[in-house]
């Protein structure tokens, strides 16, 4: 069975990995360790650990599916209670699981084995880090929360992006990218999820290496203080920019039309549908229907993985 490693975080990687782990149990997520969003931005702040709201998300998608109660539990978020509103359970096990074994490696370690995960779930780097983005004008954004939840009118272009201080590539994530056969990049926040990782010091170089097919998720939709007015050929220039030009084989990008009553939501979010314009000639583009067939406009697990499968 084919090898694949998945890169980048948030629901994008949850959904590519729900879909292609009925194809392969040979799946691996490596995924950012630069969220500071709620309930992971709180036990960030508070016990000093890496992040764990992501690798959450990766490692309830790869969980026995025979065990759906486990899996509810893991990403079961308190409602009320003083100190717990709002935080998910999973988050705080992840949390116990550091302080039990001394790392936040082992804790991943650990809650694979708790949930029967077929597959892997590794932190693309173990260093802690920030996220920074300087934005036109020269105005610097510090962290993840500040990039991608605007708190003033972010009209203003993303130049460029950094982790401070430096992370270097976890080994275990470098030894599954050299080993793979397929990598998926995305989908996913192009700053705020796929970034941290491309940005973390030997990924890039790692994933050049592979003998690995290379295929990248564009983004349905546009984010507000993001990507702003964003077509096709802009989210694939922007990740080559720091993964490094002629690395990626393919890019998949969607072609059909959600409706106007699922477009409503994301209108008044100032968020647009990623227009097919502006495309280099490499990587190779496919085109194909990814669009799931009702809630909010995301890709349909199953539709991407068939289509990663038969490129891998």
């Amino acid at each position: 069975m084919k090898r694949v490693v998945v890169i980048g975080g948030g629901t994008g990687v949850f959904t590519v990995l729900s879909g292609l782990k009925k194809y392969s149990p040979h799946l691996t997520a490596v995924v950012t360790m630069a969220d500071e969003g709620g309930s992971t931005g709180f036990l960030r702040e508070e016990f000093g650990i890496l992040p764990p709201g992501d690798v959450r998300r990766a490692l309830i998608a790869l969980a026995d599916a025979d065990n759906e109660l486990l899996s509810e539990l893991f990403n079961y978020r308190f409602k009320e209670g003083a100190g717990l509103t709002g935080h998910s359970f999973g988050n705080l096990m992840l949390t116990a699981l550091e302080r039990i074994t001394g790392s936040f490696g082992k804790a991943v370690k650990e809650a694979e084995k708790i949930l029967g995960v077929k597959g892997r779930v590794i932190p693309s780097t173990l260093d802690k880090s920030r996220l920074f983005a300087q934005l036109e004008g020269g105005l610097v954004l510090k962290g993840e929360g500040n990039i991608d939840i605007p708190s003033r009118d972010r009209k203003l272009k993303i130049e460029k992006v950094w982790l401070k201080p430096k992370a270097v590539l976890n080994p275990e994530a470098r030894d599954a990218i050299l080993k793979a056969d397929g990598i998926v990049i995305g989908p996913g926040d192009l700053y705020t999820s796929l970034m941290p990782n491309l940005l973390v010091s030997g990924m890039p170089e790692a994933i050049k290496a592979s003998k690995a097919r290379k295929i990248y998720v564009v983004n349905f939709m546009t984010k507000f203080g993001e990507t702003n007015n964003f077509v096709a050929g802009d989210f694939v220039n922007e990740v080559e920019k720091y993964l490094g030009r002629d690395v990626l084989d393919f890019a998949l990008i969607n072609s059909t039309q959600p409706s106007p009553q699922r477009m409503r939501k994301y209108i008044l979010e100032k968020a647009s549908l990623v227009e097919i314009d502006k495309l280099p000639h490499r990587p190779s583009p496919i085109f194909g229907d990814f669009l799931r067939s009702g809630g909010f406009i995301r890709h349909d697990p199953d539709k991407l993985a068939r289509v990663i499968v038969s490129l891998i």
